[in-house]
Formats: structure tokens, C-alpha cells, sequence
């Protein structure tokens, strides 16, 4: 919406693409489509909670393809399946990060995927040792 109010066009042609030649995700920093683009974020603050599970990050390809209940109740299964077995928390979160991208090349996303989970339960031993995931 931001790109079409500066005057810009955004067309839908095998995924998003500004002025029709660019893919929205890789945009930022093209100089020739300043002003329409431009590298400035949207932030939002939330305030973590005590019961807070885990944080996931991901790309268009995830979402593009599963709504935020769906990849939230799949990771969810995944870390619960994967410490019913005796998994560690590092590598549940792993598991979960690996299944969710899979899922959505399964679903057909023609988006890069790549997705990231941080275990907000996992014990801070100083470093990021042991709670995170990440699946390419």
C-alpha cells in the first residue's frame, strides 16, 4: 500500500513485484526505485509474557502459504512430538523449523523459505547455545 500512495505500482506476476520488475522481498536498497522503495521498517513492540513459547521468523514463502495459526500450531506439534521422544530443546526447535519450511515447498510456495525459532522457555546459559533453530 505504501509503494502504490508514492505513485508506484505493485503487479502480481509470479509473486509481488514493484513496477513489475522487483520482488517486494528483495526491493530495499534499488536505487531505481526510490521513492516507491524505500528501507525504512515497520516496528512493532510486544510486550513478552511469561507463558511466551517460542518466537518464529520467516519469510514470504512460509506465510505466503500458511496463515500465523497454522505455522504456530504446526511448530507447536513439532517441538511437543520431538520431546515426547527425548529430543533436546535446541533440537526441537529445529525439527520445527525443518518441518515448516518443507511444509510450505509442499503447499507450493515458489518464495524463498526460510525460517527461524527461538525457544523462549530454554535456559540463557550466557549465549544463544541452545535456543535456536534455524532452517534454511
Amino acid at each position: 500500500e505504501r509503494v502504490r500512495q508514492a505513485g508506484g505500482q505493485v503487479y502480481n506476476w509470479n509473486g509481488h513485484r514493484v513496477m513489475g520488475v522487483l520482488a517486494m522481498s528483495r526491493a530495499i536498497g534499488d536505487h531505481g526505485l526510490r521513492p516507491y522503495v524505500i528501507a525504512e521498517p515497520e516496528v512493532t513492540v510486544v510486550e513478552r509474557h511469561e507463558d511466551d513459547e517460542f518466537l518464529m521468523l520467516a519469510s514470504d514463502g512460509l506465510w505466503d502459504v500458511m496463515t500465523n495459526q497454522e505455522a504456530t500450531s504446526l511448530a507447536t506439534r513439532c517441538m511437543s512430538r520431538a520431546w515426547e521422544k527425548g529430543a533436546s530443546r535446541k533440537a526441537a526447535v529445529r525439527i520445527a523449523a525443518s518441518v515448516l519450511t518443507k511444509a510450505a515447498v509442499d503447499r507450493g510456495s515458489k518464495d524463498n523459505v526460510t525460517v527461524i525459532i527461538v525457544d523462549l522457555k530454554a535456559p540463557s546459559a550466557g549465549t544463544a547455545a541452545g535456543g535456536d533453530g534455524a532452517a534454511p
